[in-house]
């Protein structure tokens, strides 16, 4: 008889203590759960020993990059019923051996290995980076890291991000649903990010994470800067080098793959940091503040745009989001954005901005959830089906963390102020000239 999804429904409820609030449907054929909710797709056993050898946000990552597990109908509801029973659930070994004390925990799991089979447990995925957490931020750490996200191929991230090729937060004057494009909104962050920097024909940007070259392009194309952009990752920086001579612009922008802290021709008149400080790493931030002040001239401006956590009680708990560290961004870290003025401070910048765009970011990342679905089949033979499934699962479960606000991104404009006190800003807030 095919009854395994009511028992995996019955055995997880007991665990937990609450009522699962999505469908099951086992590999038997068997389903189970509200009707009409989201399906959580089980298709073998070996999804519920990768959740009980590692329990947790882990565990079910695996189970999902591996194509163990899918949610049929709506991804983003079934992510979010989903994050209370698991993401926010995670438990450390101490919490985890009180909660085995309970008979009817015991039970549960007892049942639960029953029903997985064999007990000896499945591999990770190949897509998993593992690696020790040891000499984190070092220039050939951090190249290797880069080297994972971004060097996935061009044409995997021509899907994803679209025309416009910019890998961070746009910025909607409206959503899709009022007449707005993605490529619009990149547009238009290019501009404010810009107009915030007071570039100015004759001026020298420094474009730290490149990218694709979106940043230097426009900045050299529509206020006449000259421009240096660095990235680590050799896939952008041949990529970005073929669209600026396509644009004709090589007598103004130079892409080198080139480690922020080797940079010494400054000085420059302003620079851009557009979602790279996010791989800097808490222990190194301090350094990455300071050796950017170094190349601002006095009176010079930084725009540091920047994803941000919620910030702890005790920042000592804050611990690397385990789903992210091991397939997306290895040694990636968050800050709060009060931590992030704060090292900016420290290093003898004057900040003089901090704008939220928080909202922005979950409009962007679920157009290139569309984008990634909509080339689903050519995305799977370009990058792997590991590779997509890890982006889309990435990428939808990020837009509703920064929808609930639990994580949030900002611009933070900081200024090299000379010891005159003049920091060349105007008077009224927000008139970026």
């Amino acid at each position: 008889m095919a009854d395994a999804a009511l028992r995996l429904k019955s055995l997880v409820e007991q665990l937990l203590g609450v009522p699962l609030p999505v469908r099951i449907r086992a590999w038997d054929g068997s389903q189970a759960g509200p009707p009409g909710a989201p399906t959580l797709v089980v298709r073998n056993r070996r999804a519920v020993r990768r959740l009980l050898w590692k329990p947790g946000e882990l565990g079910l990552a695996r189970a999902w990059v591996a194509g163990d597990l899918d949610i049929e109908g709506d991804l983003y509801a079934g992510l979010d019923l989903m994050s209370g029973l698991i993401w926010e659930r995670d438990e450390d070994a101490r919490s985890l051996a009180q909660a085995l004390r309970d008979p009817e925990v015991r039970a549960a799991v007892r049942g639960l290995v029953a029903l997985a089979g064999p007990p000896l447990p499945p591999a990770p995925p190949r897509e998993e980076v593992r690696r020790p957490r040891r000499h984190l931020h070092t220039k050939r750490t951090d190249k290797r890291a880069i080297s994972h996200h971004y060097d996935v191929g061009n044409d995997f991230y021509e899907i994803v991000l679209g025309p416009s090729m910019v890998y961070s937060c746009a910025y909607w004057q409206a959503p899709e649903s009022e007449g707005g494009t993605l490529e619009g909104a990149q547009r238009d962050k290019l501009e404010l990010i810009s107009r915030k920097l007071g570039l100015s024909p004759g001026g020298r940007l420094l474009d730290v994470g490149c990218g694709w070259g979106s940043m230097a392009i426009h900045a050299a194309r529509e206020h006449g800067v000259s421009v240096v952009g660095i990235t680590l990752s050799q896939e952008q920086a041949a990529y970005a080098r073929k669209r600026v001579a396509d644009e004709g612009l090589t007598d103004r922008v130079e892409i080198r793959v080139q480690d922020y802290r080797d940079v010494a021709d400054g000085p420059y008149d302003a620079i851009s940091s557009v979602g790279m400080a996010e791989h800097v790493g808490s222990e190194r931030y301090l350094e990455y503040a300071e050796v950017l002040r170094r190349l601002l001239k006095p009176g010079g401006r930084l725009l540091n745009h920047q994803i941000a956590r919620r910030p702890h009680r005790d920042e000592s708990a804050y611990n690397v989001d385990e789903f992210i560290d091991s397939y997306v961004f290895p040694d990636g870290e968050l800050a709060p954005v009060g931590t992030t003025v704060t090292q900016l401070e420290r290093a003898g910048f004057e900040v003089r901005d901090v704008e939220s765009i928080r909202e922005h970011y979950a409009l962007t990342l679920r157009r290139w959830v569309t984008n990634l679905e909509g080339e689903w089949t050519r995305a799977v033979r370009l990058a792997g089906a590991g590779r997509a499934r890890v982006w889309r699962l990435y990428m939808a479960a990020s837009a509703l963390a920064f929808e609930h606000n639990r994580i949030g991104v900002n611009q933070v404009l900081a200024i090299r102020t000379p010891e005159s006190g003049d920091s060349g800003m105007p008077l009224r807030s927000r008139t970026w000239n």
